[in-house]
């Protein structure tokens, strides 16, 4: 099989550039999750490991090597496993592959390693540039969170894409910080919704 997986960060995101690669594939997986929650922890990457273990796949396809993830060791590991498996992995933007013509590439655990290295350096840059932008914000007068004096309730609440992704990790027996990475809320978020689940 050839299996192109595609990655997104959050549920917002729609996977709507990669309609761009006009390529036929035997399968087409989309995780919209965080690229620092680890590749076998993915939903749709889950599906891609059983076709693997089960030796149906020979090629896998991303657009950039942060749809694996962006977290050096992480991205190693999998880039490791796939070469094990014999699965021939290609980036796109590169123009790169880990097996061409079913032989090793030599240059090709190099480039995975700067490269994995460079997209975990730039998640941090983001989120330290995201902490210091709200900093700044509060500093003027701004305020983060909900308005004052708005309530949402309960019902709304249980209705928000990202409550329902929660719903559905905590009814898969997903431990709370799991549940957390996996629906891209925080930890009080999760046990809030365990706690109206349990009242209803």
């Amino acid at each position: 099989m050839k299996v192109k997986y595609n990655r997104v960060s959050t549920l917002q995101q729609t996977g709507i550039r990669f309609t761009a690669d006009k390529e036929a594939y035997d399968k087409i997986l989309l995780d919209k999750v965080s690229g620092s929650i680890p590749f076998k922890d993915r939903p749709q990457a889950k599906e891609l490991v059983k076709l693997i273990d089960k030796g149906l796949v020979q090629e896998l396809i991303v657009e950039e090597f942060s749809r694996l993830g962006r977290n050096t060791g992480d991205v190693i590991n999998t880039v490791e496993w796939l070469d094990e498996k014999g699965v021939n992995v290609i980036v796109r933007n590169l123009g790169l592959q880990s097996r061409p013509d079913g032989n090793k590439n030599p240059v090709w655990k190099m480039i995975s390693t700067i490269m994995s290295s460079l997209y975990e350096m730039e998640l941090e840059n983001i989120k330290e540039r995201t902490t210091v932008g709200r900093m700044l914000f509060v500093q003027n007068g701004g305020q983060l969170g909900r308005p004052k004096g708005s309530k949402e309730n309960d019902v709304a609440f249980l209705k928000k894409k990202t409550t329902i992704s929660a719903i559905n990790c905590i009814k898969k027996g997903m431990t709370i910080r799991e549940t957390s990475k996996v629906a891209n809320i925080s930890i009080a978020t999760v046990m809030k919704v365990k706690k109206l689940l349990k009242s209803i």
